[in-house]
């Protein structure tokens, strides 16, 4: 069924007020690609400010403009009770704004419009391998023909692009409002298990193939970054661009653009002290999914076990007096039915044949439990046997302990140099056992203002902190730390 009448969702376009409409909604459509989906107005006035024409552009016409957008339906506010501090904030309700369907296809239509001279979408993992096989093929660049490096460039950046792309608008529709609402009703429970186990293999495939990326990227980065993006920038400049031409230089435009792209890419896979690599974010985000979709479900099991019916349990009283003799017997049964007063019941810990809600207690076999008083003058009757000889046992778990110890020392001893143990010096693994006599002898000295502290060798030490960290390698993993140095007193 077609429809064929006005999209209000696409009025900011063209009022009389759209270049500050469009602005604010790519602000958030520049979010949405960060997989931040939910901004206050605060974050939105910040963004605005970055940009020298809304200088004067004041909080007070953002409310009124986020007003229009919402009446258009491009925004959907969601007020946030935890952002009340005061009476006032309350009266003036604090809002979270999210972009709907409809405004996030009509700014990606529209980014799309206004690029279409370059290259302008279910969680499939194949743009992983299909970009860890153009990543390695890569140093081959270096003595391809222009065409060549043209074609491996626009394929690795359309892979790139329908990963973002497809993992984007997947996770997007479980932060609508309709799937909310659907993940919280009965029938969504029958289908979770498909949800958790399509996005967990998603999730160990990124985890397995971003590792891979990532050393590739790491190998090949001098290369690319120096020898093959200036191919690519002049395989771009061999191939006709009209409007690029009309306007002038195509090459500062190419030029900005294969940079931009490359740096997108890179940062997906390799993180900095400054920003966190996208692909741990959309680690992270995939991660509250399959959290969100077990909380949900745990949630509506509960709710119906709440008000569980009691259909089963009538059915099998009604079975129990159908099988009595005579009336004398039926009423003994009900009196043992209905006629107990404080009745006891235990809950075990015997595990269920089945985990269905709907299974009766009385489909399982019955258990026996030995029952004890818990009385104070209650005791267990114990086994009288004679005395064990166990002086050998003893000897030999104090020799088995001394050998230890002695072992540990000559270890220990060993990371001592010149009366010091400078730990961002040790090259060697660091067993889980030396490594944890370090970390005492470390806290032992930063429990005191001295920073002294004394060995169970007998050693007396000083603790030396120097700002930078250092990284000790141990064999269970690395242990990132402040670059210590454990002075020893010269005896």
């Amino acid at each position: 069924m077609e429809y064929l009448g006005q999209i209000d969702e696409a009025s900011y376009l063209s009022v009389l007020n759209a270049p500050v409409y469009r602005k604010i909604m790519r602000c958030f459509y520049r979010e949405y690609e960060k997989m931040n989906f939910q901004l206050y107005k605060e974050d939105i006035f910040d963004l605005l400010k970055k940009d020298n024409e809304f200088e004067n552009y004041t909080m007070e016409q953002l409310v009124l403009d986020l007003n229009a957008l919402v009446k258009w339906k491009n925004l959907t506010p969601i007020q946030d009770p935890g952002r009340v501090y005061t009476i006032a904030d309350y009266k003036n309700k604090q809002y979270q704004y999210t972009m709907s369907e409809y405004a996030v296809e009509i700014e990606r239509l529209t980014v799309r419009l206004e690029n279409i001279f370059v290259e302008s979408g279910n969680l499939s993992t194949n743009f992983f391998l299909r970009l860890e096989k153009s990543l390695n093929e890569a140093p081959e660049m270096k003595t391809a023909t222009l065409k060549e490096v043209n074609e491996w460039w626009r394929l690795l950046q359309e892979d790139f692009k329908r990963l973002n792309q497809n993992y984007q608008d997947y996770l997007r529709d479980f932060y609508s409002g309709k799937t909310e609402q659907l993940m919280k009703s009965v029938e969504f429970v029958v289908h979770k298990d498909k949800f958790i186990k399509y996005l967990t293999e998603f999730v160990q495939e990124i985890q397995r193939h971003s590792h891979r990326i990532e050393r590739i990227l790491k190998t090949n980065l001098s290369d690319i970054e120096e020898q093959i993006l200036e191919k690519v920038i002049q395989s771009e400049l061999d191939i006709p661009h009209a409007l690029l031409e009309i306007h002038g230089n195509a090459e500062p435009s190419i030029r900005e653009n294969v940079y931009g792209k490359w740096t997108s890419l890179k940062h997906w896979f390799i993180g900095s002290d400054q920003h966190e690599c996208e692909c741990k974010k959309v680690l992270k985000v995939t991660n509250d999914v399959i959290r969100s979709i077990i909380q949900n479900a745990a949630l509506i099991v509960q709710i119906q076990n709440w008000g569980i019916s009691r259909k089963d349990d009538y059915k099998k009283f009604l079975q129990l007096f159908l099988n009595c003799e005579d009336m004398n017997e039926a009423g003994k049964l009900s009196a043992h039915v209905f006629g107990i007063q404080k009745i006891q019941h235990f809950k075990t810990i015997q595990p269920r044949e089945s985990d269905s809600i709907n299974s009766s207690i009385y489909e399982e076999e019955p258990c026996e439990f030995l029952l004890k008083p818990h009385t104070r003058n209650y005791r267990e009757k114990k086994e009288k046997s004679g005395f064990r000889d166990k002086t050998m046992e003893k000897r030999l778990q104090r020799e088995m302990y001394l050998s230890q110890a002695r072992r540990q020392k000559e270890i220990v001893m060993r990371y001592i140099k010149n009366n010091k143990i400078i730990f961002s010096e040790i090259d060697e693994l660091v067993t889980e056992e030396i490594r944890i006599v370090f970390l005492q002898w470390i806290a032992q000295a930063n429990m005191n203002s001295q920073k002294v502290g004394r060995t169970e060798y007998g050693q007396e030490y000083r603790l030396i902190r120097k700002k930078e960290n250092c990284v000790l390698k141990c064999q269970d993993g690395n242990l990132i730390m402040p670059c210590y140095i454990l002075e020893f007193k010269q005896s």
